[in-house]
């Protein structure tokens, strides 16, 4: 069915031989959902094997010129610019949200004529191996992410990204020079959990089947295979190791730079050892290029010093949160965003109290430093909290501190509870009196006065 769907298709131009020399075929039905001029796209289920057919055409060369084993290397990339500019920060967020797992894998049991499969445990999108271009090859992948993983706001499949499932084969070369390169293809790709594809793909089926005659001819008819087409090949390490990641550096959707954690991270020795003044200081805005640097050293943003290497203390404090997340990924742009902001902690319930108080009973002579409040801050909110803050200001022992009142309406006495603590307005002010209590030896009662504002909300 693939192949008469192509023929039926003279009239879509292309610069590419009718059929190459090498040719790559992943066994997954099209979308039929997919304009005529647009790109095939693939649905594939989450952790699934697809079979990828590894072809040769020996009619358009001599299979014996060529050599006896040829490696290839598959990736999974984003397709989207958008994403591209900050795929390494994207791949390196997925990591940290999916320890242990990949993105791309091998199912090397299912697998036909596939010699030395390598897996880098530091590329988790990468995957290698050699074939005999002369041999029946079938490759067996899983894709292990989902495309609603690195969308903002993930509303279902249907909204996920897409990506580009990528092979690049080379002749392998003697001695250390580089592999020649010699043929790359992909093709379009959205993953969905487990059986989604299956749904996305009925539902797509249904849709053109809904449409009239006349607006049927404007989609692609489905292949129930999906054949790779030709593209540019991958940047090779040594072509781009020094090069910014910019979108000047992308001139196309099928050769976005992935840098290496190795690679983008910017750390120059002499950074290294200027390194001083405190690590929670704050991020100056007049701080210089060099400055910034030595900034995100500090803070453990390392991996992002490439990115960031032309900004200025001002420039990346005017980056916004949804920025950080973009350059960042998720976790490290909401960490560095509140970095830069380096917003104290607050408190949930902020007290100010003076003591005016005498350890001798019911006496209460005039304290010369009553006039001043010291703040007490509280996050549990409950009366013990409250009692020890107040032994530590008044220097009392916490154990023999009895009770604790508060001051109501008419001069009675509350004895604080929790839920009276709860009811206390932020920023109230107090007097404490300590009294030794009657009949406990050696134990003290506390009371906080208000004088002039009412201390509840």
């Amino acid at each position: 069915m693939g192949k008469n769907s192509q023929e039926e298709l003279p009239n879509i131009p292309s610069e590419e031989p009718p059929c190459p020399v090498l040719q790559y075929v992943l066994c997954a039905a099209t979308s039929p959902a997919v304009k005529q001029q647009e790109e095939a796209l693939t649905y594939l289920n989450q952790g699934q094997s697809y079979e990828v057919q590894m072809l040769c055409n020996s009619k358009l060369g001599d299979a014996t010129q060529w050599p006896r084993l040829l490696k290839s290397v598959v990736r999974v990339v984003f397709h989207d610019r958008r994403l591209q500019y900050t795929e390494q920060q994207q791949l390196d967020g997925w990591r940290w949200s999916r320890p242990g797992d990949r993105i791309l894998d091998i199912d090397v049991p299912l697998s036909v004529g596939v010699i030395e499969p390598q897996v880098l445990p530091s590329q988790l999108n990468t995957v290698e191996f050699h074939w005999d271009p002369t041999k029946r090859t079938s490759l067996f992948l899983q894709v292990h992410c989902i495309s609603t993983e690195f969308t903002p706001r993930k509303k279902g499949g249907e909204k996920g990204v897409p990506f580009r499932l990528q092979i690049d084969t080379f002749k392998p070369s003697d001695k250390e020079l580089p592999p020649e390169h010699l043929h790359s293809a992909g093709c379009l790709i959205k993953v969905f959990k487990p059986k989604g594809a299956d749904r996305k793909l009925k539902t797509d089926r249904e849709k053109i089947e809904r449409q009239p005659l006349h607006e049927r001819d404007k989609y692609q008819m489905a292949c129930e295979s999906t054949v790779f087409v030709e593209c540019s090949p991958w940047p090779e390490p040594s072509a781009g190791s020094y090069l910014p990641l910019s979108p000047l550096g992308l001139t196309s959707p099928h050769s976005c730079k992935l840098l290496s954690p190795e690679r983008l991270c910017y750390s120059p020795p002499f950074l290294l050892d200027t390194l001083g003044g405190s690590p929670a200081e704050d991020l100056n805005p007049g701080a210089s290029i060099l400055e910034t640097q030595q900034w995100l050293h500090r803070h453990r943003f390392s991996s992002y010093c490439r990115m960031l290497a032309n900004f200025t203390g001002t420039d990346l404090l005017k980056l916004t949160r949804q920025d950080l997340i973009q350059i960042c990924g998720a976790a490290d742009g909401i960490r560095l965003f509140n970095t830069l902001r380096a917003r104290p902690i607050r408190h949930r319930l902020t007290l100010y109290v003076a003591q005016e108080a005498s350890r001798q009973e019911n006496e209460v002579p005039k304290n010369p430093d009553s006039g001043f409040y010291q703040e007490i801050s509280l996050d549990e909110l409950s009366a013990l909290e409250l009692m020890g803050k107040l032994a530590e200001l008044l220097a009392l022992p916490a154990n023999q501190i009895h009770r604790l009142f508060h001051q109501g309406p008419g001069g009675i006495l509350i004895l604080l509870s929790d839920q009276v603590v709860q009811n206390l307005k932020d920023e109230s002010h107090f007097v404490a009196v300590v009294k030794k209590g009657r009949g406990f030896t050696g134990r003290w009662q506390l009371r906080l006065c208000q004088r002039g504002r009412d201390s509840y909300s």
